[in-house]
């Protein structure tokens, strides 16, 4: 696995997969290793994949300062990812909990990214609220299959503040368009891809979201925000609100999906996600342009 030194020395790595022109890949969490993406429902057959395992996850170090886990302080990795291929501008797809280091990388660093795309993100660097209506909502669309009750009543307790872990849990078939086998293996492997430490450091301090919001609305770049229809995470209204941030942003809402649209209907999310990497008002990155320097 190729690996590089981050600014504190911390060596950290990635995986690819696919050829072509690539694009950086950030996975959620947060702080889970990029094992979870996968080759992104098979959008390696399009772009060259470039998925970072964050300092302390997967095969890359921890670092000798825990306090570097906070995700302001994660955009300096994003960047020494940058300098060791030798991009210039680069592509950058961010999924969930990663959309927070994917923005404050593009508030720090705006002309060093090319497109960036958005996959059911999270809200809290932007400081969008989403609301309990939203998320009874959402989890309504799902009131014929036959697990809502059980995972229904245990949302209603999350959301009055008696939800304890068992809750937590019971919810989980809302995560997914389908709960079948591979909804459920893939939810049973969360924690083997998790590093817990740096997750409850992630967030500590490292979001200002005014300012976020401030230099995202000067942002240049062009932005997907690819939201699931059935996603209780990150549904489609507060979606719309983080896509209304940029002056170039496209909503798509995936039908059916959760909040791993990947998984739900890898074709669909596969079509979508290409055709925007690929669009026509951006110079990308090709091949020759990746020019590791360590």
């Amino acid at each position: 696995m190729p690996s590089f030194s981050a600014y504190d020395g911390t060596e950290l790595t990635f995986d690819t997969f696919g050829d072509g022109s690539p694009v950086v890949c950030l996975p959620g969490g947060p702080m889970q290793d990029c094992g979870y993406l996968g080759d992104l429902g098979g959008l390696s057959a399009h772009r060259r994949l470039i998925m970072l395992d964050l300092r302390g996850t997967g095969r890359s170090a921890i670092p000798a300062d825990p306090s570097s886990y906070r995700c302001d302080r994660l955009v300096e990795d994003v960047e020494a990812l940058r300098e060791h291929l030798g991009l210039d501008r680069m592509d950058l797809l961010a999924h969930s909990a990663g959309t927070n280091l994917a923005v404050l990388y593009a508030q720090r660093r705006p002309e060093r990214v090319a497109r960036l795309a958005l996959v059911t993100p999270s809200v809290y660097a932007v400081g969008i609220e989403v609301s309990p209506e939203a998320r009874r909502e959402t989890a309504l669309l799902r009131r014929d299959e036959p697990w809502f009750a059980e995972a229904f009543a245990a949302l209603e307790a999350i959301v009055s503040g008696a939800g304890d872990a068992d809750a937590f849990r019971a919810i989980a078939p809302f995560w997914y368009g389908r709960w079948d086998e591979a909804a459920r293996a893939h939810r049973d492997a969360e924690d083997a891809h998790k590093n817990h430490e740096a997750a409850a450091r992630y967030g500590e301090g490292a979001f200002a979201p005014e300012a976020t919001r401030a230099a995202l609305a000067r942002l240049a770049s062009s932005v997907l925000v690819l939201a699931g229809e059935v996603d209780l995470n990150s549904p489609p209204p507060a979606m719309a609100g983080i896509a209304a941030l940029f002056p170039h942003a496209e909503l798509v809402v995936q039908p059916g999906a959760g909040h791993f649209p990947w998984l739900d209907d890898p074709e669909r999310f596969v079509a979508t996600t290409a055709d925007f990497l690929a669009g026509p008002d951006q110079r990308l990155p090709t091949p020759d342009d990746v020019r590791p320097t360590g």
